[in-house]
């Protein structure tokens, strides 16, 4: 009977091993939409320093009423452009949103082994692989082409059909006219 106990003490202990640790409630982001909250599970095992980056915009306000600049029916929404594309501040510029970025350094690239796939978040960026910086962009579809060369920050765990409600481009590379924005961003679940 004790060799019993002790063999089931250790299939318990190496099934805990086993199972992933749950997330901190500060690696999650919620960002509020016109059509409801979408929260975003962070992967700071993946990519610390985007991961660190985001959270301290998100904490201080900067992503409030940041626009959807670019959003392309089937691929993704780009958002993110704290300079240029914060509805309500003085450097708003509708044309210039997607070309800025933030008062934070570009970060070097932490490409992962994580695929692009539906509800993804990943870091945007110019061709540059380390000039990531603030935007950011959640995938509608799943962007294999994506894998390895862009880096991923998390997942929507929940509040996808909010994503999906997101304005859509009308422009020749998905410029969005009169577009969508989030409304709060906040870090943790709410």
């Amino acid at each position: 009977m004790k060799l019993l106990g002790l063999a089931f003490a250790g299939i318990v202990a190496i099934a805990a091993l086993a199972t992933p640790a749950a997330a901190a409630s500060d690696d999650y982001l919620t960002i509020q939409l016109k059509d409801g909250p979408v929260v975003v599970e962070l992967m700071p095992q993946a990519a610390p320093k985007h991961v660190a980056q985001v959270k301290a915009l998100a904490a201080k306000g900067a992503y409030d009423n940041v626009v959807f600049h670019r959003v392309i029916d089937g691929f993704m929404a780009q958002t993110g452009d704290v300079k240029f594309g914060k509805q309500g501040s003085p450097s708003f510029n509708a044309s210039r949103a997607g070309t800025g970025g933030s008062d934070l350094p570009d970060l070097p690239a932490e490409f992962s082994k994580t695929p692009f796939e539906r509800g993804t978040v990943g870091m945007a960026r110019s061709q540059s692989p380390n000039s990531a910086n603030s935007q950011f962009f959640i995938m509608f579809d799943d962007g294999p082409f994506l894998n390895g060369q862009y880096t991923v920050i998390g997942k929507v765990v929940s509040g996808m059909d909010a994503v999906d409600k997101i304005k859509r481009g009308d422009g020749s590379n998905g410029e969005v006219t009169n577009p969508d924005k989030m409304i709060k961003v906040a870090v943790g679940k709410k």
